[in-house]
């Protein structure tokens, strides 16, 4: 079975009861993305997905994970918009911010910890600290490369009468700053409430054509000469690594009527460093919590041939 066609009939499988839609159709529309607009295919369900919810008058967190869900550890996740269910200790409650959010805090397994998120709205009985639970139907979210999950009404809840030592996913690594990626330095933001995305020409792969709202970030690689490591600097670690501060790189950018001006600016000032980092991992990233200086550039050619190489 191709790819597009489970999709689809994970799709037709969520709508069912509301909309009048065959497999057929929905596979039709995601080929007409995927194969003639050239769309990611995830990108492209979230597309379909999206248009369905406006016919169906539904709200996202009415949605579900259309059954099935994986039962992953908490530092595997590093998607978002994926439904799963999970196993974890609430490790921490934290004071929400926000009228919309009924709970939110810290949950843990034997792999590491994540963020959670239980909005008001959900109706969903209270999480107590220090509790286990067997969380069904959580849908996953990332910020700044740092990855939580939400529960809503669909979510299941169910107390387990046992205990889990928590584990730190917390890694340190090291090495010459050889490469500074692409969509790195003044980024925008989707501004809609709940969603961080970044956008791609203005266009938030949820929400479509948005304000946007600035913010910074490095996706960089250290190198330590025998492996390299992809990094994440949030907007508070590429302020510390770099000395530029979100308004400043507003006013470059608004001088120079570019954007990539910013990033062109920190690719000077942090090539070729030394550095030593320390965070959690991400996927395939290393999100920055510290970060130390450890000696000054290497040689500069050296340091484009080895990032063109990456």
């Amino acid at each position: 079975m191709s790819d597009l066609r489970t999709h689809a009939e994970e799709i037709h499988e969520q709508f069912a009861d509301q909309l009048d839609v065959d497999v057929e159709t929905v596979e039709e529309r995601l080929d007409t993305l995927v194969n003639e607009y050239k769309v990611p295919v995830e990108e492209a369900r979230r597309s379909v997905t999206n248009s369905y919810l406006d016919e169906a008058g539904m709200d996202r967190d009415e949605l579900g994970g259309g059954g099935g869900n994986e039962h992953v550890e908490l530092a595997s996740i590093d998607t978002a918009e994926q439904w799963v269910d999970v196993t974890a200790k609430v490790v921490e409650l934290w004071e929400p911010r926000s009228d919309a959010v009924g709970q939110v805090g810290l949950l843990g397994d034997e792999s590491g910890t994540i963020k959670f998120t239980k909005w008001a709205k959900s109706d969903l009985p209270a999480l107590e600290e220090g509790t286990v639970y067997n969380l069904g139907n959580v849908v996953t979210d990332e910020y700044q490369g740092n990855y939580s999950i939400k529960l809503n009404r669909t979510t299941t809840i169910e107390a387990v009468d046992e205990d889990i030592e928590v584990g730190d996913n917390s890694v340190t690594v090291e090495g010459a700053l050889v490469d500074i990626q692409s969509g790195s330095g003044l980024i925008k933001r989707c501004p809609e409430e709940d969603c961080t995305r970044v956008l791609q020409n203005g266009r938030c792969s949820e929400h479509g054509e948005v304000e946007g709202e600035f913010d910074l970030r490095i996706k960089g690689v250290l190198d330590d000469g025998n492996d390299v490591h992809e990094v994440i600097f949030d907007q508070e670690a590429t302020e510390a690594l770099t000395g530029i501060e979100l308004e400043e790189a507003k006013e470059m950018a608004m001088d120079a009527l570019d954007t990539t001006v910013v990033a062109d600016e920190m690719r000077g000032d942090t090539l070729g460093q030394y550095y030593r980092v320390t965070g959690p991992t991400l996927g395939r990233y290393v999100l920055v919590n510290d970060l130390e200086v450890l000696s000054g550039p290497v040689d500069a050619e050296s340091v484009l041939i080895k990032a063109r190489s990456i």
